[in-house]
């Protein structure tokens, strides 16, 4: 790979990643608003579990049957096409795999719909404990899992769109819902008994919503949907192949919080609640760089592996993960900081009290700890993807997967049977008896999602090295011991000022501008320490943050 087409894939991903990253930071920031609304009218109690399990059902099957499945197959089958056989074969290919996908969803909704229970017990066993609650999760997941219809197709839409590198409106889909959820809550909890219920609605609205924005996107690219039932397809076989073992090796991070919420729901009132809370706020610094790092990365993965330039691929993926080191490192170090001041600002109002606040910025600090390896694997599995190998990360994923469950069950501390009525609950019980270490209840969750991610990424790392015949370990170690340096410069000064702050008996105009103080701080110190202790991917963040800050506007993307 010459320097100048190296210098333009980067600048490609460069590119991509500010446009994706930029609408995702909009999605953060109207999310962060339905999280506010959503704790003002629930807080951390029985019908806030309620809800984010029954939401995290179709989420969690949207990312294992789209985003974990369909599309880590769906982009490196479309690139290859498009390499090899043109814009046209292309665009067929694409219409046979829609028409598959758009049976085999309307198949799963069905299924969800007409046996919303058995889903409720698999994903909060702890719940047929209390029988009301059990109940209105149930009532939930009737209403909210057609959902999983809509977005899975928006994730095929978004594989579709960014192998033409358009990446605007898909990453802009998530906007629609949340503001979707929000509107609901306001003009529907007067027409409904329960306030929860007008969320769920919300969360339907919001799933058509995202898919109609796609419409007029696809057909601008040229996509039909016309049917194309042509399942002899050699590019549907292919996708079938890449389909199955994906399924774990993309979700196994949604695999993990599956496992903590199952947990979780054996615990204490409030448990799921508290990790849910904890996880959105690492949602933001995952989402808007991890997550659009990788999705804009995968289109230039799967182009350089369809030509065989491996050079190129490591290169590509080098700069990836020194990126991924610029920013998750001071990002895992600084929610550590703020976690109380961040949910004190932003939640502790109507029934979200103090002690949620600490619960749930306890949860944090232990979620932070994974950020790194969470954002590293990421990138590393798209790769994998990319190189039409889905089975390399589903082994890594099932080894991830068990070790999970055994750290979970190592550092949860007991379960109290009473009640629960169920083997499943005395099986975990049991077990985390045997070989229990700890008893750190739900942040022994989150610490143990925290060590599994780190495991992965190692695991992966050191995988795909031997694929690509080697890795510039000197870069990525300086890139790693400098912005870890940079990060901890930043951390002390910020922990000194937040501790110093009564954040639960100041008023919100006090907290505003103090912790508008503590963000620009941060950054300002970060980038400040990364520059005078010469971290090699300083001149890269730059350019990278050049373009998402010149993206804002979006509008203006070359069609």
């Amino acid at each position: 790979m010459s320097e100048e087409s190296t210098a333009r894939e980067l600048g490609r991903v460069a590119k991509a990643t500010g446009i994706v990253g930029s609408m995702t930071l909009l999605s953060r920031f109207t999310g962060l608003a339905r999280d506010v609304v959503i704790g003002y009218l629930l807080g951390a109690r029985s019908a806030a579990d309620a809800f984010f399990v029954a939401f995290r059902i179709p989420n969690l099957l949207r990312r294992l049957t789209a985003e974990g499945a369909l599309s880590a197959g769906f982009v490196p089958v479309l690139s290859q096409v498009l390499a090899t056989r043109g814009r046209r074969e292309a665009i067929e290919a694409s219409r046979v795999i829609m028409t598959f996908a758009v049976l085999f969803l309307l198949v799963v909704t069905a299924a969800g719909v007409l046996f919303p229970a058995p889903l409720t017990w698999l994903f909060a066993p702890g719940f047929s404990a209390a029988p009301e609650k059990f109940s209105l999760t149930v009532r939930l997941v009737r209403i909210m899992f057609p959902s999983i219809f809509f977005m899975s197709l928006v994730a095929l839409c978004m594989g579709y769109l960014n192998t033409f590198r358009h990446f605007m409106a898909p990453s802009l889909a998530p906007v629609l819902q949340n503001l979707s959820i929000i509107a609901a809550a306001f003009l529907l909890i007067p027409l409904l008994s329960q306030p929860v219920m007008s969320l769920a609605y919300g969360v339907l609205l919001g799933g058509a919503a995202q898919l109609a924005l796609q419409l007029p996107f696809l057909r601008r690219h040229g996509f039909s949907w016309l049917p194309n039932p042509n399942f002899r397809s050699p590019a549907l076989y292919r996708f079938l192949r890449l389909m199955g073992p994906a399924v774990i090796g993309a979700a196994v991070y949604q695999l993990n919080v599956l496992v903590s919420t199952i947990l979780a729901s054996l615990l204490e009132p409030g448990s799921v609640s508290y990790l849910y809370y904890a996880d959105r706020l690492l949602q933001f610094p995952l989402g808007v760089f991890a997550v659009a790092l990788g999705t804009a990365a995968l289109p230039s993965f799967s182009s350089l592996a369809a030509r065989q330039d491996i050079d190129g691929l490591r290169t590509t993926l080098g700069y990836s993960l020194r990126m991924v080191n610029f920013i998750s490192l001071p990002s895992a170090l600084g929610l550590m900081v703020v976690a109380v001041p961040a949910f004190s600002l932003l939640f502790q109002r109507g029934a979200f009290d103090a002690a949620d606040v600490a619960a749930c910025a306890h949860a944090l600090v232990f979620l932070a700890l994974g950020l790194w390896g969470v954002s590293a694997a990421r990138v590393l599995v798209p790769v994998f993807h990319a190189m039409q190998d889905t089975r390399t990360p589903m082994r890594v994923a099932f080894l991830t997967f068990v070790l999970n469950f055994l750290l979970s069950l190592a550092l949860m501390g007991p379960v109290g049977t009473a009640g629960a009525g169920n083997a499943f609950v005395t099986v975990v019980a049991a077990l985390g008896g045997g070989i229990g270490l700890l008893s750190l209840s739900y942040a022994g969750l989150a610490l143990a999602n925290s060590l599994s991610a780190t495991f992965q990424f190692a695991a992966l790392l050191w995988l795909m090295t031997r694929r690509l015949g080697g890795f510039a370990w000197s870069d990525y170690g300086s890139s790693l011991w400098r912005n870890l340096a940079a990060a901890a410069v930043m951390a002390g000064p910020l922990a000194l000022v937040a501790a110093r702050v009564q954040w639960g008996s100041a008023t919100l105009f006090a907290q505003v501008p103090i912790f508008g103080a503590l963000l620009a701080g941060g950054v300002v110190l970060y980038a400040t320490a990364a520059k005078l202790l010469r971290s090699p991917d300083w001149p890269l963040a730059r350019k990278m943050g050049i373009s998402l800050i010149e993206r804002l506007p979006i509008f203006h993307e070359k069609k």
